[in-house]
């Protein structure tokens, strides 16, 4: 632990926290409701510590560009970043964040029983670690599942099953379309970037029988399944989508659904919480089904926004300390007591999806477990591939191309392109990666 040591009287030594190797610890996290919340909070564990923090709260594309370049740098701007589990075998890698395995190991016995490290989900806990060794606490895990209108299909005469297809999904869109009353009949991520309409379409690819590479890492973006894939994603949201979709990312389809505005929704787990708070006005009125198919069975994703340590900080000891509050049992149980139960970071720990609370307020809580538990990291699409990932290919490049895809997408959504133009582009942009990573022989 980060200590600075003062004599009183027979030598007593007390640390005085927060101003340890450079005074306050700065925290970049995402604007989602859920660091919102971790941030409001924040004041708990300073009166707790003496640790003092400066959030930098960014929207997803721009956070992700700015601990990317910082990390990359060695900068050391911030001690303490949000990632997910795509970038932490690279990241680990190169160094950027730091192994917290020696500071598990420094805990003492009292201290590690409270955390409890086997508490933790075993597949976020595995996405979250590198050669054996974990680099980041998971803050919320998630999948993806599809939320939809309980009130609006029983006055429609329609039955959701517990595992749709897409096929289904686009048929009770058309019908509960209803765009001159201010209702849609689906909301769709369609906001470019490898982070906001890739992650709902990669999955989708999947189930499709699409996938990005073969075993031989050779694009397959001119493929019949991949090409129906891409089809049936412009169609849904323009006969039964928001309007302007190519501007709706993650924080405008939750604000849409929210707001009462949308039928369905194909999105994160974790907006279960959130479509329940007391602000949400079809609170008691959504139901849950896992991610829609076509081809594969399991097309639910898997990511956990997570808490890791810039290799260059200089305030380790105290930014591991917040890790480990931000991610325990102790902050769950405060924010099920003082925001409600519903509203608790969900995905991390077995013990929440048992606790009796959580359990009688989240009816979500089965399906989201479900979901997380059959995500399938290692094995995502139908035919084999030589990479890790469900809403996005697990190598460094990814970023970037991701990036190129999610635009060429954006573009053909909007009409802008054909999706013979759409796919040629995004089949170079693949090739050039393949061949510029090493990756084709």
């Amino acid at each position: 632990m980060c200590k600075r040591f003062i004599s009183v009287m027979a030598s007593t030594a007390i640390c005085i926290a927060g101003f340890c190797a450079g005074g306050p610890l700065t925290i970049a996290t995402v604007n989602n409701a859920d660091m919102v919340t971790m941030q409001k909070y924040s004041s708990e564990f300073t009166a707790k510590t003496g640790i003092r923090l400066n959030f930098v709260v960014l929207p997803e594309n721009e956070l992700r560009q700015k601990v990317t370049e910082d990390v990359g740098l060695s900068a050391g701007r911030y001690d303490i970043v949000t990632i997910g589990d795509y970038d932490i075998p690279i990241w680990a890698a190169n160094r950027w964040v730091s192994s917290l395995e020696p500071l598990f190991k420094a805990l003492s016995p009292a201290e590690a029983r409270a955390y409890d490290r086997a508490d933790l989900l075993g597949p976020v806990r595995s996405a979250l670690s590198y050669k054996h060794e974990q680099y980041a606490l998971p803050f919320y895990g998630e999948s993806s599942m599809l939320f939809y209108r309980k009130d609006l299909f029983a006055a429609a005469g329609l039955k959701m099953p517990p595992n749709p297809t897409w096929y289904q999904v686009y048929d009770f869109a058309r019908r509960l379309n209803q765009p001159t009353r201010g209702q849609y009949g689906i909301a769709l991520r369609g906001l470019p970037g490898w982070g906001q309409n890739m992650s709902v379409f990669c999955s989708m690819i999947n189930t499709f029988g699409g996938r990005w590479f073969d075993m031989n890492w050779r694009p397959q973006f001119k493929t019949p399944d991949m090409r129906t894939a891409w089809e049936f994603y412009k169609k849904i949201i323009t006969e039964a989508g928001e309007p302007g979709a190519t501007t709706a990312g993650y924080t405008e389809c939750l604000a849409l659904t929210s707001a009462g505005k949308a039928a369905m929704w194909y999105d994160a787990t974790v907006s279960a919480g959130a479509l329940q708070g007391v602000d949400s006005k079809v609170r008691g009125r959504i139901g849950y089904a896992l991610a829609p198919t076509v081809k594969k069975s399991n097309a639910g994703w898997i990511w956990a926004w997570s808490l890791a340590i810039e290799s260059s900080s200089r305030n380790k000891e105290a930014a591991f300390k917040f890790l480990c509050w931000a991610t325990s049992k102790e902050y769950i149980n405060l924010i099920g007591n003082r925001v409600g139960w519903a509203q608790v970071p969900p995905g991390t720990r077995i013990s929440t999806y048992t606790n009796p609370k959580y359990k009688a307020v989240a009816d979500f809580a089965p399906l989201t477990l479900s979901s997380i538990r059959n995500s399938n990291y290692n094995a995502p699409c139908v035919e084999p591939v030589p990479y890790k990932g469900v809403q996005y290919v697990g190598i460094p490049e990814f970023q970037g191309l991701g990036e190129e895809v999610g635009q060429q997408l954006a573009a053909y959504l909007a009409g802008q392109e054909s999706v013979d133009a759409a796919l040629s582009a995004c089949q170079e942009a693949a090739l050039r990666v393949a061949k510029e990573g090493g990756y084709l022989k």
